[in-house]
C-alpha cells in the first residue's frame, strides 16, 4: 500500500509540473496527459483532430504515461496562454468526471478536470490558464 502511495504521488508529481513543452522550430508542442488511460482520445479532445499521442515509458517512473505531439502556433502568432496543472481531490462513484471538471472549475479561474486513474486511485487532475 505504502508502494501504490508512492507511486501515485510521484506520477501526481509528474503531472502537475509537467508543462507544454513549446519547440519553435519544429512548430510541435509536447503535453504530458499522465497515464495512458484514453490517451489518444483525451489528446485528440485538448488538442484537435490533428494531435497525436503516444503511451510510453519515462525514466524513472514504473506505469507508462501518455504523450500528446499537436502543432503550435507560428513564431509571429501571438504566445498560447500557459497551462498550468493542478489537483481537486479524488474522483468516485460519488465524484465523477462532471463533479471533477466542476470542482477545478471553483478551485481554479478557468479550469477544467478529468479524472485520472492510477492503479486503484482516480485522482482528480485540473488544467487552467496561469
Amino acid at each position: 500500500m505504502a508502494r501504490m502511495t508512492l507511486l501515485v504521488f510521484i506520477v501526481n508529481l509528474l503531472i502537475i509540473f509537467t508543462s507544454v513543452v513549446d519547440q519553435a522550430r519544429a512548430k510541435t508542442c509536447i503535453d504530458g496527459l499522465g497515464t495512458c488511460e484514453n490517451c489518444d482520445q483525451r489528446c485528440k479532445a485538448k488538442h484537435g483532430p490533428s494531435s497525436e499521442s503516444n503511451c510510453g515509458m519515462s525514466t524513472g517512473v514504473p506505469v507508462p504515461l501518455c504523450t500528446c505531439y499537436y502543432q503550435c502556433g507560428s513564431s509571429s502568432s501571438p504566445p498560447s496562454p500557459k497551462k498550468c496543472n493542478g489537483g481537486a481531490g479524488i474522483c468516485s462513484q460519488r465524484c465523477p468526471e462532471k463533479c471533477c471538471d466542476m470542482n477545478c472549475a471553483q478551485k481554479y479561474n478557468g479550469g477544467h478536470g478529468f479524472c485520472n486513474t492510477l492503479g486503484t486511485f482516480s485522482l482528480c487532475q485540473c488544467e487552467y490558464p496561469c
